[in-house]
């Protein structure tokens, strides 16, 4: 294999697939990249065994081939080489060693040969449809800060993807909790996904797709079956297995019925909590929320800090209560609203809160109280 390529489309693409490769790895071979180059391309690989990202860029192929090189080392060496400089990477068919030259410098690194590399990508998977990468960023912001990362409930360590229906509309939904908070957020079901399984996508593939999308302008092509996902989009690929297992009952958490309506500015109520929460202990961070007729009285106390109180106008006409909650929770969730309003429906202090976007119906949000 000899190519040459330009340090920026090399550097982008490493950057895509590196971040997959795990820093400690019991297998060798696993902490390397592929590279392989054939008709003006390079393609770089980078696997864990649960999650693979594929990128394509364009290169000035002087000879095919592939190989495979440290994954951290190349990315380090390539992000430290000079802005606009030339790459030329070659390997020799009968030598384990990868050799870059840049200008004046030169990396020699040794290489594990292809053939042991493991692939996950290719096949049918079943069921497939077209999503606006928008539509997957909003998914995945709005409901990843409540994903589980209590590896012992590992069916709770994604987001569960699965058709639903609201009213008589049919929707694509995304959920995640832990317990203490929920996050539901849906979209128009696309063509192509009814009948699709209902899939828990784990938290690493949630992040890394994440990080990928932000480069993505096109809409992304959604392969899936009952144990794998792939996303196709511009030059890249990214293959998941999926969480064997089966996601909660969640809507037995969506409590009904609850009356007490509260809304407030999301900008000013999340400022407000997040002043107040400062004197609360790092261990419990709780904020206590007291309601009287359209004013809510924000509180917090520690023993070794004192106590912090603040008052602000808000829209509740209903019974005086006093309810406690984790205000990193509730930062979370108020981050979440992108209108100008909140609302949170409340029953009394020992039972989950509702939370809602008052300009989004899209997007649900359940809160447990805690005491204070």
């Amino acid at each position: 294999m000899k190519i040459v390529i330009e340090r920026a489309a090399l550097l982008r693409a490493l950057g895509h697939v590196q971040s997959v490769v795990e820093r400690r790895n019991t297998i060798p071979i696993l902490s390397n990249v592929l590279l392989k180059a054939e008709g003006g391309k390079l393609s770089l690989s980078a696997t864990d065994m649960d999650l693979e990202v594929v990128e394509v860029v364009d290169a000035r192929v002087a000879r095919d081939g592939r190989t495979t090189a440290p994954a951290h080392t190349l990315y380090d060496i390539v992000r430290k080489l000079r802005d606009g400089a030339d790459i030329e990477l070659d390997v020799q068919a009968d030598r384990n060693l990868l050799l870059l030259r840049s200008g004046r410098s030169t990396f020699q690194l040794a290489c594990l040969p292809a053939d042991d590399y493991p692939v996950m990508s290719g096949g049918q998977l079943g069921h497939e449809f077209l999503l606006a990468a928008a539509e997957i960023k909003s998914l995945i912001d709005r409901t990843r800060f409540a994903i589980s990362t209590e590896e012992t409930r590992y069916y709770l360590n994604g987001i569960y993807l699965h058709t639903a229906k609201n009213g008589e509309v049919p929707v694509l939904r995304a959920v995640a909790t832990d317990g203490h908070r929920l996050a539901r957020v849906e979209i128009l079901l696309p063509d192509g996904a009814a009948g699709m399984p209902g899939v828990i996508v784990p938290r690493k593939t949630v992040m890394e797709l994440r990080k990928l999308l932000d480069e993505v302008d096109e809409p992304v092509r959604v392969e899936l079956s009952e144990s794998k996902i792939r996303f196709n989009f511009g030059q890249g690929v990214l293959s998941s297995k999926l969480i064997d297992g089966t996601f909660p009952d969640y809507d037995r958490v969506i409590p009904v019925g609850n009356d007490k309506i509260l809304e407030v500015d999301a900008k000013s109520f999340a400022e407000a909590v997040d002043r107040v929460s400062t004197i609360s202990t790092e261990k419990s961070r709780a904020v206590k929320l007291a309601l009287g007729q359209g004013m809510l009285t924000l509180s917090a106390a520690s023993p070794e800090n004192g106590t912090a109180t603040e008052e602000i106008e808000v829209a509740y006409h209903a019974a005086s209560i006093e309810i406690g909650f984790n205000s990193r929770y509730l930062l979370d969730i108020t981050q979440q609203i992108t209108g100008d309003g909140a609302q949170f429906a409340m029953a009394d202090a020992a039972s989950p809160t509702i939370v809602r976007d008052a300009a989004d119906s899209s997007a649900l949000y359940v809160l447990m109280p805690m005491r204070v």
